[in-house]
């Protein structure tokens, strides 16, 4: 019997993926090398949800000695573009990884046309010169056998010549493809003769006008992984029907290689949804090339820049995805289960500051006319090395207009007529009364303070129920404060859209527009923050105290502070949407 020390019976044991038992059970065999590989086409930006496979392909390559690929997808050059390819590798390192090789699919393009043409000599590949339309009709259903094309059986050295033309740029688009010749009548839909080939008359952002032909993403991706020496091909789950063919394509390149047993295998796991979200690359593009959002970084935006400009950290969408794990089935992930662990990370990181975004005057009377104290602030209560800062008092401060109440309920713990309360780092004031616009708008709020009980002094130990935030008129910057929240306001804006458009008969744009949250951007113009935040700079992490947290938005100057809401304190969209 095995004796365990109690260190062994207590500690927790890690709780493994099923691609890590999968790695795991590989390395068992003897099979130690890990290679993934991390394949994004560069036709947009990056969003949360690649941040999810991005966390597993570098993830588990660290974690098991290996290494991961940066490889783009570039085999459409009608859509990508070399800003695209830069943004994306942002991200990565701004996630905190870095990729082993950059590679691309265009390095492949030679191997990849010398492949096609062995298939073609072996009577494994034909050219097509029906339509989309007529291929799509002939592929059947999945349970009615596909018809076989009329150029299925033409001369080996006619589809040669072919695909030589459609390479030189003689073929319009549309007018041919080169397609596999596997099995009209297999129950996988995706062997029904697949397309391999097609003609793009379009300049590559790498390789210019060298090709005409382009490889389809099912032809290229497995022999990319296989060129490349990938052992782990990690996909989402769409591609598990695609796994056949992937399989048989890498058999296919493999046949007289010479690179021995080696193959690359495919794994799927989940994607991220998350509700209240639309992360689909093509409907972002409408909402940046329609003005509905202000560009890719848009604070509303789901992808990783937008959220790096709003203030996210890396390492919380890390533990966000964490914590949501992989699987092999879909689930929708509720948005606030990001929004916490948003919450968790910049408690432990963010400076605390007072800004007032909706200002009052409060007047102390009894306060010296003139006289300004340099109060102590903690940078940040749950890390002790994070130091303080001074901050301004005087008579006249800023205080938050709902802070003020005239004429108050039993249990209201704030500013109101004949009550104390503290004011943050400095003194506890007895509000004495206020003054009025003739509109009957409060414009002054007064209270008289006690000099006794300036926090720290002995006096200050006294009791009071409610604490509040300030800064000082004389000494505080004017800033812009933008409080963003959900861009959509339906749970799941995809399928909404999908039936607006099928009840309406629109198009998307169209469907997205009735789907916009109306208060997803809030701008205040008349706010005041302390003067420690002139040399806020972008990235920096902030909690506004009692308010939320925050960050310097990109295009703040000295002169113009912008300030971009992260997420409140508390998650408050659910109780509002009960």
């Amino acid at each position: 019997m095995t004796n365990l020390t109690n260190t062994e019976v207590n500690e927790p044991k890690e709780r493994l993926n099923f691609v890590e038992e999968v790695i795991e059970e590989a390395i068992a065999k003897g099979e130690k090398r890990v290679q993934t590989r991390f394949p994004p086409e560069p036709n947009g930006y990056l969003h949360i949800g690649h941040a999810k496979a991005i966390c597993l392909d570098f993830g588990v390559a660290a974690k098991y000695g290996g290494v991961c690929n940066l490889r783009f997808d570039d085999t459409n050059p009608t859509k990508e573009d070399m800003e695209y390819v830069e943004a994306i590798k942002e991200d990565i390192q701004w996630l905190g990884f870095q990729w082993g090789n950059e590679y691309y699919a265009s390095d492949y393009f030679q191997q990849l046309w010398d492949f096609a043409i062995r298939l073609i000599k072996a009577g494994k590949a034909y050219i097509d010169e029906q339509t989309s339309e007529e291929i799509a009709a002939q592929k059947g259903t999945p349970t009615q056998a596909g018809v076989e094309s009329p150029y299925r059986n033409r001369p080996i050295e006619e589809s040669l010549e072919l695909f030589e033309k459609m390479n030189r740029g003689e073929i319009e688009e549309g007018k041919m493809v080169l397609r596999a010749k596997i099995d009209m009548a297999s129950p996988n839909m995706h062997f029904r003769d697949p397309i391999i080939y097609r003609v793009v008359n379009h300049p590559h952002h790498r390789t210019g006008d060298k090709w005409k032909a382009y490889p389809m993403y099912d032809f290229a991706h497995g022999q990319s992984d296989y060129f490349e020496g990938v052992t782990h091909s990690l996909c989402t789950l769409e591609f598990v029907p695609h796994r056949p063919l992937y399989d048989l394509f890498v058999d296919w390149v493999k046949e007289g290689d010479g690179l021995g047993d080696y193959r690359p295998r495919q794994y799927e796991f989940n994607k991220l949804n998350l509700n209240y979200t639309l992360m689909s690359k093509r409907n972002l593009l409408i909402l940046v090339k329609e003005g509905l959002v202000s560009g890719w970084d848009d604070p509303r935006m789901p992808t990783l820049c937008a959220f790096r400009r709003r203030g996210y950290s890396p390492e919380s969408i890390r533990n966000f995805v964490d914590k949501i794990g992989y699987t092999t089935y879909d689930a929708l992930n509720d948005f606030a289960l990001l929004e916490s662990a948003v919450r968790d990370d910049l408690n432990k990181r963010a400076t605390r500051v007072s800004a007032v975004i909706n200002p009052v005057k409060l007047v102390i009377t009894n306060y010296p006319e003139g006289q300004v104290e340099a109060m102590e602030a903690v940078n940040n209560p749950e890390d002790p090395e994070a130091g303080t800062h001074t901050i301004e008092f005087s008579r006249e401060l800023w205080m938050e207009r709902d802070d003020f109440m005239e004429d108050a309920p039993k249990k209201y713990f704030r500013m109101t007529p004949g009550q104390e309360v503290r004011l943050k780092n400095a003194y506890i004031v007895k509000c004495t009364g206020c003054e009025k616009d003739e509109q009957g708008n409060v414009t002054t709020v007064y209270a008289e303070y006690d000099p006794d009980t300036k926090t720290g002094m002995p006096g200050s130990n006294r009791k009071v129920k409610g604490t509040l935030h300030w800064v000082s008129c004389d000494h505080c910057l004017k800033a812009e404060v933008r409080l963003y929240d959900r861009l959509w306001k339906v749970e799941n804006p995809r399928d909404e859209m999908a039936a607006i458009r099928k009840e309406q008969g629109c198009e998307a744009l169209d469907a997205m527009k009735q789907m916009i949250n109306p208060d997803s951007l809030t701008v205040l113009t008349e706010c005041y923050v302390e003067k420690y935040l002139a040399d806020a700079k972008p990235l920096d992490y902030l909690q506004f105290q009692r308010i939320g947290y925050f960050n310097v938005d990109k295009d703040s100057t000295p002169d113009h502070l912008i300030f971009n809401r992260t997420v409140t304190l508390k998650d408050s969209w659910a109780k509002m949407n009960k």
